[in-house]
This record gives C-alpha cells, structure tokens and sequence, in this order.
C-alpha cells in the first residue's frame, strides 16, 4: 500500500526555504491564478456570445499558433538576457491584456474578435515568459541538489491553481460578471511584477556573448533532436497535450448542454483536475526518491488518457467530477517526472531554449482546443474527448513497449 508523506515532510517543500524561491513561488502562484482565471472566463464568454464550438476551439488555436511561432524565440531571449527583467516585461504586458478584456467587458462592447485579439498577443506574450520562468528557477536555490524538489512544487502550483482559479472564476461568473474575472486576472500578474521587482540575483542567468537568433534557434534543437531521451520525453507531452489538455476548452460544452449544471458546476469540472493534480504532486514528492521515474511517467500517461476516455462517455455529474479527479492525479504524475528528468539533464548553456521547446507543449493545449471544437462539431464533445483520451494512452503504451531508455530513468 502507497503510503503518502506528510506535507512537511514532502521533499519539494524543502526548496522554500530559499528566500527568493519562496517569493517567486508565491507570486507565481497568485500570477497562475489569474491565467486559469481568464483562460476559464474567456471560454465561457465566448460560448456566450457565440453558442459554438467552433469559437470556444478557435480561442485555444489563435493563441496556440501565436506562441508556438515565438516560442522558439522566447527561449532563445531567455537564454541570452537577463531572465528575471523578461518577465518584468512579459507579466507586465499580460496585466495591460487583462485590463483591456476587462474594461471592453464592462462597457459592453466586448465582441468575439476582441477575446480572440486578446488571446493572440497572450500566446505571442507567453512565448518569451514560460521559457524564462522555467529557467530561472536553478538561480533561486542554492543547493542544485533541491532542484527536483524546487521543479516538484513549482508544479504543484499549477495544479493548486487549478483548483482555485475556475472555481473562483465560476462564483464571480455567477454572482458579478466575467468582467470582474478579467480585473482579477491583471491584479495576478501586477502581484507577479512586485515579486519579480523584490527578487535580487548574484549573478544575472544571462550570456549576451553572441545573439544569432537563428543559429541558437538550430543549437537548441539540435541538441534535443539528436538526444533520444529529451526527443522522447517532449513528444509525450506535445502528444498528450493535444490530444489530452484540449479536453479543457470543451469543458463549457459539457457543462452547459450535457451534464446541464451551468457555470458553477463549469467551474467545479475544472477544479477537480486541480484537486487531482496537487494530489499527483503529492504523490511525486513521495515518490521522488525511490527511482523509477520512466515507469511512473508512462503509467501516468497511460491511465490519465484512458480515464479522459472515460469522461468523455459520462453522464453523470458527480462521477465526471470523480474521474476528471484521478484523471489530474495520474497527469500530474506523468508531467511532473517528465519536467524533473528534463531539468535535472539539460546543460544550463541550453536550458533556456530547451525549455522553450518544451514549453510548446501547452501551446499545443489550446492548438489542440481548436482541433476539439472542430471535431466536436462533426461528431459531438463526448465523443471527441473519448477518442482524444485512447490516443493517448496507446501512443504511451507504444513508448513503454518500445523505448527502453525512457522505461529505465531514475
């Protein structure tokens, strides 16, 4: 029987004792928030106006294609300047996007091209911030040893606001309006710049050396095309998210017309993945010592998509709510091992574009809501989400069968 440390044992929380670790955790926390915030509200505004899934899909794609393009770019910068005064710049610019959704929301001019707009210059903005978020964060421990443990949490702020954000999103929705969502969302991101603006570094994880944006671009994927291991594991997480996170964007669908629970019960779908997530996390941080990181990554993968499948055929609230809860679970785990393996072998010379590679992962989510809302159209949300799922967890069951490097990873 799995037995599941206590919180203040868990070794992740080891990495807060480091001041600026402790205040880029929180902050990043609270900026989080205010992204599941607005990716919620955006959503269930769209779907408002607009009744499609076609349009819920097309959000997810215009600011899938924007980041992706930049992406590469953005690591490139992260690589090359000084990480901490990026995101200045990036949280920045989110929280004059945010302001901007929210002061055309309660005006009451709000049209879908305006979402759209906004979406795009998010995704593009995104392109330069995840890179260097990721990054930085080597540079705000002391001991490298703890960077599993500093990768471990980082994560379970996402998953923690996941549980926060759509649920503080669908009471707002309910009780105020979605232009209220969108204020809270830029407060999220200006908390970040005060953090970011009180984070003092010894020595800036920067290497202006050269800047030749097309040979560092080159360098970075070189080095990932041609090392097994990083080719493999990336490809999961691009496969899973496309395939997987897009399940998200149907979200309003199924809780509108399927399971007819309204924006409240939207709301709780989406906090059950969080819920699941940190209980992943959880699960990670236990686990972090024992090895056999590679075998727990694809179980994870396998069984999130075969539970994904399992949600799409459901038609009952409370057991979506239980499944979408272990579909986080097995997610987090899957991910989490996945960051911690590509963090713990990345030169650091590299770091900042290899994880702009990586970061097109979740530019691949809401690429791949502009897929879901396509092919919900054809033949229906569930459906889409049940066939979405099973790919998943066969292309996992593919890599477990056939790459035994990646089921040999401590």
């Amino acid at each position: 029987m799995l037995k599941i440390a206590p919180l203040t044992r868990i070794p992740a929380l080891a990495s807060l004792q480091y001041r600026n670790y402790r205040l880029y955790w929180t902050g990043l926390l609270v900026a989080i928030i205010g992204y599941q915030v607005l990716t919620f509200t955006q959503l269930w505004l769209v779907y408002e106006l607009t009744n499609s899934t076609v349009y819920t899909g097309l959000v997810g794609g215009v600011n899938g294609v924007t980041n992706i393009v930049l992406s590469l770019f953005g690591g490139v910068f992260a690589d090359k300047l000084d990480r901490r005064k990026l995101l200045l710049i990036t949280q920045s610019f989110m929280a004059l996007l945010a302001c901007t959704l929210a002061v055309l929301t309660i005006t009451k001019v709000v049209d879908v091209w305006h979402v759209l707009v906004i979406a795009g210059f998010t995704g593009a903005t995104a392109a330069f911030d995840s890179p260097a978020r990721q990054a930085l964060i080597p540079h705000l421990i002391d001991d490298r040893k703890d960077l599993g443990n500093a990768v471990a949490l980082g994560s379970s702020v996402w998953s923690a606001a996941g549980i926060l954000g759509p649920a503080i999103a669908g009471t707002l929705i309910a009780a105020t309006s979605p232009a209220i969502c969108f204020f809270v969302t830029s407060s999220g991101y200006i908390t970040m710049v005060l953090v970011l603006r009180s984070i003092h570094l010894n020595k800036p994880p920067a290497n202006p050396a050269r800047l030749n944006i097309l040979v560092e671009i080159k360098e970075g994927w070189g080095y990932v095309l041609h090392n097994r291991i990083f080719l493999v594991l990336i490809g999961m997480s691009y496969f899973s998210s496309m395939f997987g996170f897009s399940f998200m964007y149907l979200l309003p669908v199924f809780a509108k017309d399927i399971l007819q629970v309204g924006s409240s019960g939207y709301g709780f779908l989406s906090t059950a993945t969080g819920i699941g997530s940190v209980c992943g996390a959880i699960v990670v941080a236990s686990l972090s010592r024992r090895g056999h990181r590679g075998k727990l990554l694809i179980t994870g993968c396998i069984v999130y998509g075969a539970l994904l499948a399992v949600f799409g055929i459901s038609r009952s609230y409370m057991f979506s709510l239980s499944v979408l809860a272990m579909a986080g679970l097995f997610n987090a785990i899957f991910l989490t091992n996945v960051m911690t393996s590509l963090q713990a072998l990345v030169p650091d010379g590299l770091r900042g574009r290899v994880m702009g590679i990586y970061s097109l992962t979740f530019s691949f989510m809401p690429l791949g809501g502009l897929w879901a809302g396509l092919m919900a159209k054809a033949v229906g949300a569930p459906l889409t989400v049940a066939i979405g799922g099973s790919c998943i967890s066969v292309f996992a069951l593919v890599i477990l069968i056939f790459s035994k490097r990646i089921r040999q990873l401590n």
